[in-house]
C-alpha cells in the first residue's frame, strides 16, 4: 500500500512538473527551456533536497519509463506518411547517417583522449549518439561502463535538442531532410522529439536516422573501439 501511494505521488509530481515546464516553454520558446531538460533538472534538485534515492523515485518512475516504447512506436505514423519522399532521398539519407555515426563516435573518442580520461570512460562515450538500449549493449560488448554510457547518451540527446536549432541558424541549414538527419543521428529519441517542432518531414527523417544509427552503430562501435585501443 505504501509503495502504491509513493508511485501515485511520484507519477503525479512528474506529470505536473512536465505540464508546467511545457506551458513555460510554449510561452517562452527558448531552447534551454526544453520541457524534458527543465523537468529533469527540477526532479534532480527535488530528490537532492529531500534526500530521496533514484530507486525510490523509480517506484513510480518505472511506469512513466514504460511509456517510452509506445512513444517510439508512434513515430512510425509520420514515417509512413512521408515514405515516398524518404524513398526518393534514400542515397543522401544513408550517406548522412553514415557520416553522422562516424563523426559522432570519433569526435567523442578524440575529445575523451585529449582530456586524458580512463580507458573505461573512453569506451563508454563511443555509443553516446545511439538510443539508450542499443548503446548499453554496445558498451557492454566493447568493455565500457554502461551506467556512464547512459549519462553520455542523455547529454548528447539534450545538448543536441537544445543547441541544434542554434547550429541550424548559424550554419543556415534550412533543408528539412538535413535537419531531420542531424537530430536523429546526433540526438536519437530526444532529438527526434525536438524535430517534431520543425515539421513532419524532419520528424520522419529523424526517426529513420535514429533507427538506422542504432542498427549500424552497433557494428561501427566495435570497429571504432578496436581502432582507438
Amino acid at each position: 500500500m505504501q509503495q502504491f501511494l509513493i508511485s501515485i505521488i511520484i507519477i503525479g509530481l512528474t506529470v505536473a512538473l512536465y505540464l508546467v515546464m511545457r506551458r513555460l516553454y510554449s510561452k517562452y520558446s527558448y531552447s534551454f527551456l526544453l520541457p524534458l531538460l527543465t523537468t529533469t533538472i527540477t526532479i534532480i534538485v527535488l530528490l537532492s533536497m529531500f534526500h530521496l534515492s533514484y530507486e525510490t523515485y523509480m517506484i513510480g518512475g518505472q511506469w512513466i519509463n514504460g511509456l517510452l516504447s509506445p512513444a517510439v512506436v508512434a513515430l512510425a505514423y509520420p514515417l509512413y506518411k512521408q515514405r515516398k519522399t524518404l524513398l526518393k532521398q534514400l542515397v543522401p539519407i544513408l550517406g548522412g547517417i553514415l557520416v553522422g555515426i562516424f563523426v559522432g563516435m570519433v569526435s567523442g573518442v578524440v575529445l575523451a583522449k585529449s582530456l586524458g580520461v580512463s580507458k573505461g570512460l573512453l569506451l563508454s562515450v563511443i555509443p553516446k549518439s545511439i538510443t539508450t538500449p542499443v548503446a548499453i549493449q554496445v558498451t557492454s560488448e566493447i568493455g565500457g561502463i554502461p551506467s556512464m554510457t547512459i549519462v553520455f547518451v542523455m547529454i548528447a540527446g539534450l545538448s543536441g535538442a537544445v543547441l541544434g536549432p542554434l547550429v541550424f541558424k548559424w550554419s543556415r541549414i534550412t533543408s528539412p531532410l538535413g535537419r531531420g538527419l542531424a537530430f536523429g543521428s546526433a540526438s536519437h529519441a530526444i532529438g527526434t522529439s525536438k524535430a517534431k517542432e520543425f515539421g513532419e518531414i524532419e520528424v520522419s527523417t529523424s526517426s529513420v536516422s535514429m533507427t538506422l544509427s542504432a542498427i549500424l552503430g552497433s557494428s561501427f562501435g566495435t570497429v571504432v573501439a578496436w581502432f582507438f585501443q
